[in-house]
């Protein structure tokens, strides 16, 4: 378990595109079936040590620039980046491994498919880890069209429409990890990528051929830390809350609470977790991580629609009187995902002038007190009550991934949470 921050750089395919500069948080965690790679999640199943298949959801980083949008591309839908879900298999040895993986998007954008079929090969020596990779992919018409292709609507004298057929790519990179101390990595990786033959054609398409190049460093959470005791429990957690206006940290200070100024939208949401880490480094601090659906109640402005959070969570209870009320201040950060952008986030972002994304991250400040010790009753010593915010941002529009927003929406809600 681990969390970071990567910077990276790479060189758009669209004409006078440039180069694009990025700044991902990184959120890790390795379990028995479960993972989570920042940006894709999954069950991995290995019926022997030689073997694994595993099912995700992955994010695509293809897509139109949130900003500094080149002239190839004025006028145009936007293209927004996607959700793949997949299956994947591999085999290693000594050899190194060998993979194949089936892609589709199931977030309403490209539509689109791809196959893959790659090698990597992970050599270690002291604390370095090193992983070269090759990799092989036929994408589908949908998915060139969509990214790379002019739709008739969309054409210009400069611009004729175009459509960009199945093709296949290629990929090659180096990843490499050197382990700085017990928590403390040091990360870097390079690709080069090839785009089909069919969107080199493109009109709107200057560079077949891309690169990639990241830094950055996480912390390890957990190097001396075993799993909890088995037969760790499950964390269930359900909420209502309302939209605010008020910022984040206005709230988690208790300097404004007020709810439906604007609008009367809200949220629904059920969440299951694990906890991590008990008593991080000796502090009375545990860490566990949550998933969970929310939905969105939009009193009529749209749809209501889903959102998906993915995220991992402090809890502190180190107060003087936990011998008789146990007390806890929750900080949760991770990454969420909406089907349709909430509400409130295009009415205060279309104030701005600023852009939208689905995908954001997301912080979830809590404070809450155990039910069993307020009522005197053991069978509900597991159980807390509380309030909290539901907060999705875009890191002060820093983050290509996360659309470069800045800005985002709260939603100030009361829950209960109980372990089974």
């Amino acid at each position: 378990m681990a969390i970071g921050v990567l910077p990276r750089i790479e060189r758009s395919a669209y004409r006078g595109g440039g180069a694009r500069y990025d700044f991902l948080p990184l959120y890790l965690y390795e379990g028995e079936r479960v993972y989570l790679h920042t940006y894709s999640v999954g069950l991995k199943f290995r019926p022997s040590e030689t073997r694994r298949f595993d099912v995700f959801l992955k994010h695509r980083f293809e897509g139109h620039p949130t900003d500094d949008i080149p002239s190839s591309l004025v006028g145009m839908d936007r293209r927004e980046q996607g959700i793949d879900a997949g299956v994947s298999a591999q085999w290693s040895g000594s050899w190194g491994v060998a993979y194949a993986e089936a892609l589709h998007d199931v977030s309403a954008a490209s539509r689109g498919s791809e196959v893959r079929l790659g090698y990597k090969y992970p050599w270690r020596s002291g604390r370095w880890l090193v992983r070269p990779h090759a990799m092989l992919g036929v994408r589908s018409a949908h998915l060139n069209n969509y990214y790379y292709g002019v739709r008739p609507s969309e054409a210009t004298a400069e611009r004729p429409a175009y459509a960009a057929g199945r093709g296949i790519g290629a990929e090659l990179g180096v990843y490499a990890l050197y382990q700085l101390t017990e928590r403390w990595r040091l990360l870097a990786g390079a690709t080069v990528t090839r785009l089909p033959a069919t969107v080199g054609a493109s009109p709107i398409v200057e560079h077949r051929t891309l690169g990639t190049l990241s830094v950055g460093a996480m912390y390890d959470l957990s190097p001396t830390h075993a799993a909890w005791e088995k037969g760790k429990p499950l964390i269930v957690r359900a909420f209502y809350g309302a939209s605010s206006d008020c910022n984040v940290m206005q709230v988690a200070e208790l300097r404004c609470t007020s709810t439906h100024e604007k609008d009367k939208t809200g949220v629904t949401g059920f969440e299951v977790g694990r906890p991590f880490i008990k008593q991080l480094n000796g502090w009375p601090v545990d860490i566990a991580g949550f998933v969970g659906l929310l939905r969105h109640n939009e009193d009529g402005h749209q749809p209501d629609f889903w959102q998906i959070n993915a995220y991992f969570k402090a809890y502190y209870y180190g107060f003087p009187w936990d011998a008789r009320v146990r007390t806890r201040l929750g900080w949760g950060v991770g990454l969420s995902y909406a089907r349709r952008v909430p509400f409130v986030e295009q009415r205060d972002q279309a104030e701005r002038g600023r852009v939208t994304s689905k995908l954001l991250n997301t912080f979830d400040p809590t404070a809450d007190v155990n039910v069993g010790d307020v009522l005197g009753m053991k069978r509900l010593r597991e159980t807390y009550v509380g309030v909290g915010v539901s907060h999705r941002s875009g890191i002060f529009g820093t983050s290509q991934v996360l659309g470069n927003v800045n800005g985002g929406s709260n939603y100030i809600y009361g829950y209960v949470e109980t372990s089974f």
